[in-house]
């Protein structure tokens, strides 16, 4: 090989390498950017916009998981969480996410992430619904109703697939930390509300009703563990880092 054709194999192989960097890059930006797509739009009520960001029906493998009742596993099952949320007035969901740690796979079909997220959420609820989750609410009452107004922290851990050529939701998971109600702070509300993770609750609709989850597909492989004064801290879920494909870490 003369020094010359050595050169430009040089050259090649660096480009290569710049061109796989570059794409890894592209694809670790639009993977944030989808997640951070679908928090906008999960604030707004507009969840419909949400289901076309996860994979295509069919795709093996989807899940969705949200509390310690179960987890669901199809696409039927993971999209009914986002058809038909109402819009009740007065509802306010601001959740704002944070500090990501996300890895691309070696071979670009697949990629990892976590975030936290605090925010708050809050809205009005008939008095007598309200009679049946004292602890939730507020003490006053504002235009004849029953005031819910929390803080609330969560954790994500959510792995994505390329699908002709997007990234797409493939298996989601929320981890609820802690919250508390505006006035109460969340250690003695944390101790009360242990029960409440392993609830399958939706969201508050209409009046402030609670709308449960239908029945999950199969129980969860490991509990979450939320913040309570009697127990420690871990790390979970772990940050995910650099690998060549897909493992499945967030059970």
């Amino acid at each position: 090989m003369t020094d010359t054709t050595a050169e430009i194999q040089a050259l090649r192989e660096e480009l290569a390498a710049v061109r796989h960097l570059a794409q890894r890059a592209e694809d670790r930006g639009q993977v944030e950017n989808l997640f951070n797509r679908y928090m906008h739009l999960h604030n707004a009520f507009e969840d419909e916009q949400i289901i076309p960001l996860w994979v295509k029906e069919g795709t093996e493998g989807i899940r969705a998981r949200y509390t310690n009742a179960g987890q669901y596993t199809t696409w039927e099952s993971v999209t009914r969480y986002h058809r038909d949320r109402p819009r009740p007035v007065g509802k306010l969901i601001l959740h704002a996410t944070t500090t990501p740690v996300i890895e691309v796979a070696g071979d670009g079909q697949t990629a990892k992430g976590v975030w936290l997220m605090a925010g708050t959420e809050s809205g009005l609820t008939d008095p007598k619904v309200a009679e049946a989750f004292p602890d939730m609410y507020s003490p006053e009452e504002v235009l004849g109703k029953k005031v819910w107004a929390h803080w609330v922290w969560c954790k994500y851990a959510i792995d994505f697939l390329k699908q002709d050529g997007e990234w797409k939701f493939w298996k989601f998971r929320c981890y609820e930390l802690a919250r508390a109600p505006f006035e109460e702070n969340w250690v003695s509300f944390g101790l009360k509300n242990q029960g409440a993770f392993d609830l399958d609750l939706m969201y508050f609709g209409e009046d402030g009703k609670p709308v449960f989850m239908p029945p999950a597909d199969e129980p969860v492989a490991e509990p979450n563990h939320p913040y309570s004064p009697e127990t420690v801290q871990k790390l979970e879920p772990a940050p995910p880092v650099p690998h060549a494909t897909f493992t499945d870490t967030y059970l």
